[in-house]
């Protein structure tokens, strides 16, 4: 007697053809390429009984519009597919991301660690808001790798991470600082917004909690704010969503359908993204004006092996060091610029320069020269170039 075959499995799909597809339903939805847009406060049932059960819909659907509609929930599954992670919350912002990762898990009493090199609003939410509310603040050197386990105390329910760091550029040891927090009872909560989870998958590296602003390459294009929150388990899921809920924080439906439509394109844009990076800043390198480019991929960059070891890719944003303190020369050079707009954002199709201050506690930034920020776009290579020749000539 023959065996019955197992059923055949597809084979597995490479991310960017998942981005492609995945929160797609065409028969669903009445032959659209996308999902459309649902746009809803008020939800009705057909039944006394299922509207005396609304609050159990909560983590399931939605039971007004405040928790999303199903082009939220599409936009939802979409992320929490790329990121390999159980499931994502969508909020109104990355700060709005990167506030409710935290307070979803703190209270009264509770210590966090923060990488000193996190997101200025970041750092500022946690030593102003959180620590208000009488939760304890603690930044951490962010090259400390494993040996965070010493700054762990029994109340650590925390540890804040960004790789690489803003403005900076440092890449942390994530898989050892993870096990370093698990070790002590603690949660690991990641900004993932530089590398994407294209190129750096959380999860797989010890990750509890990533957040994103969505705002840049996911959607892609400088037009709107969004955040997304994906967690490792159900509870941590509850948690968050609980939390989101709470606060009030609600997202448009059309910002999620135009964040989705971003979606779809992230892998083509990441992939020119980098390559038009890599050669700007490599071409930067060997300006004699330059002291340091800040960027992960090259191999005089601090953590360049972390990244090499646990990276898939690199992305549009990095630092440069000029040899001058003349600030008057550095705004002739950037002010004069042609295609180098003035930005604090990044991961759109334009290029950005931007001035940072480093907000360091632990290790203060004290290198010689001015520090500036580079996003670079979609424009030609040559153009970008040609554009910082003359910045360098006006620089002089």
């Amino acid at each position: 007697m023959t065996a019955a075959r197992e059923p055949e499995k597809d084979p597995p799909m490479r991310p960017e053809t998942r981005l492609v597809h995945v929160s797609r339903d065409s028969e669903r939805d009445a032959g659209t390429v996308n999902p459309p847009v649902y746009r809803a406060s008020t939800i009705v049932y057909p039944s006394l009984r299922e509207y005396s059960t609304r609050a159990q819909r909560r983590y399931t659907s939605y039971s007004y519009g405040l928790q999303g509609t199903p082009t939220t929930m599409a936009l939802a599954g979409a992320v929490a597919d790329l990121t390999g992670g159980y499931r994502s919350v969508i909020v109104s912002s990355g700060l709005a991301a990167v506030t409710h990762a935290m307070t979803a898990f703190l209270k009264a009493g509770d210590h966090v660690l923060l990488a000193d090199s996190v997101y200025g609003p970041a750092r500022l939410f946690a030593s102003s808001i959180l620590a208000r509310f009488g939760v304890d603040v603690e930044f951490y050197d962010p090259m400390l790798g494993g040996d965070v386990a010493g700054l762990m105390r029994p109340r650590t329910r925390i540890v804040y991470a960004e790789s690489p760091g803003t403005a900076t550029f440092e890449v942390q040891d994530v898989p050892a600082i993870a096990a370093a927090a698990h070790a002590a009872g603690a949660l690991v909560v990641l900004d993932n917004t530089w590398a994407t989870p294209l190129n750096f998958r959380a999860f797989d590296h010890g990750v509890d909690v990533e957040v994103q602003a969505g705002t840049k390459y996911l959607a892609g294009h400088s037009d709107l704010l969004i955040g997304t929150i994906t967690v490792r388990t159900e509870e941590h899921f509850r948690a968050v969503k609980d939390d989101v809920i709470a606060f009030g924080d609600c997202v448009s439906p059309d910002v999620c359908y135009e964040t989705l439509r971003g979606l779809r394109t992230l892998a083509v844009r990441m992939r020119q993204l980098e390559a038009s990076t890599l050669a700007v800043a490599r071409w930067l390198a060997g300006r004699s004006e330059v002291a340091r480019v800040l960027h992960p991929a090259l191999p005089d960059h601090p953590g360049h092996d972390v990244w090499k070891r646990d990276f898939q890719g690199s992305s549009s944003l990095f630092g440069v060091l000029l040899r001058t303190d003349s600030m008057d020369a550095v705004a002739r050079m950037v002010d004069g610029f042609r295609l180098f707009k003035i930005g604090s954002s990044f991961g759109g199709f334009e290029s950005l320069v931007a001035l940072p201050a480093p907000e360091r506690t632990v290790r203060p930034w004290k290198e010689p020269g001015i520090l500036l920020r580079f996003h670079v776009g979609l424009e030609a290579v040559e153009d970008l170039i040609a554009d910082l020749k003359d910045g360098f000539a006006r620089l002089a």
